[in-house]
């Protein structure tokens, strides 16, 4: 496979598990040196997951002290980072919007919405110096269309959408690209969150009839955070099995 991210370091952040680790393992399979960004990075197997990162970190990425002082440490370690790869995230319950709760709201924002501002603010002066860098939010097709019974989801990933265009455009030429990517649903740990009748309704929109892998995710990432991804910033790149109409 083509190391076309040889010499460049990748940031995950919720890079232990599903969708992040399936990145992880395709930017170090590409070259890149990986650093795993999770709330608890203990217990990494090797062996199972067929590469050691360069650096495990706890991060708490609804906390922007918690992520300045992660990348901070990144930075004395490695020298530099070329690509931020926005992650982590949760889903929250499955229940009607009159009857989310507030606590759960705040969380969800918290996470899938400030984590991805807390991490660009950070990672883009250090980029915007060095003149060069590749930040890929995930975000989802909730975030365009809208999902019933996960407001706050679906709030949080159109928010991450926005954003991502919005900062794509200031950032237009100082050689920093950005971009996401919004999956359908995937078969990830998140659909414990989830219940049954949610989860056969949303495999229902999809055309091809089955769920997203998350190395189809990945495969998808490396591209854009690489060399060969240079004149595209603040897309939005659907991966729903037919399911996007716009």
């Amino acid at each position: 496979m083509s190391q076309y991210l040889q010499g460049q370091t990748a940031i995950v952040t919720g890079g232990m598990r599903g969708i992040g680790l399936a990145i992880a393992q395709r930017l170090h399979s590409a070259g890149a040196q990986v650093v795993i960004w999770d709330l608890a990075v203990d217990g990494w197997d090797s062996v199972e997951n067929g590469f050691e990162p360069v650096l495990r970190q706890a991060v708490d990425v609804s906390s922007l002290a918690s992520v300045e002082a992660a990348f901070a440490e990144a930075l004395a370690r490695l020298g530099q980072v070329q690509i931020l790869v926005n992650n982590a995230g949760i889903n929250g319950p499955v229940v009607a919007s009159w009857e989310y709760p507030p606590e759960a709201w705040d969380k969800v924002i918290a996470i899938d919405l400030n984590g991805v501002f807390y991490c660009c603010r950070t990672a883009i002066p250090h980029m915007r110096e060095n003149g060069y860098g590749r930040i890929v939010n995930i975000a989802s097709m909730a975030g365009k269309d809208g999902v019933q019974y996960i407001s706050a989801y679906s709030a949080a990933k159109a928010g991450v959408i926005a954003f991502t265009k919005a900062a794509a455009k200031e950032l237009a030429q100082d050689g920093v690209l950005l971009n996401c990517v919004a999956p359908a649903m995937v078969e990830t740990p998140l659909m414990a969150e989830m219940t049954a009748e949610h989860i056969a309704a949303s495999k229902a929109k999809i055309p091809m009839g089955r769920f997203l892998k998350a190395e189809e995710i990945a495969n998808m990432v490396s591209w854009i955070a690489g060399p060969e991804c240079s004149f595209t910033t603040g897309f939005v790149f659907d991966l729903s099995g037919g399911r996007a109409t716009y």
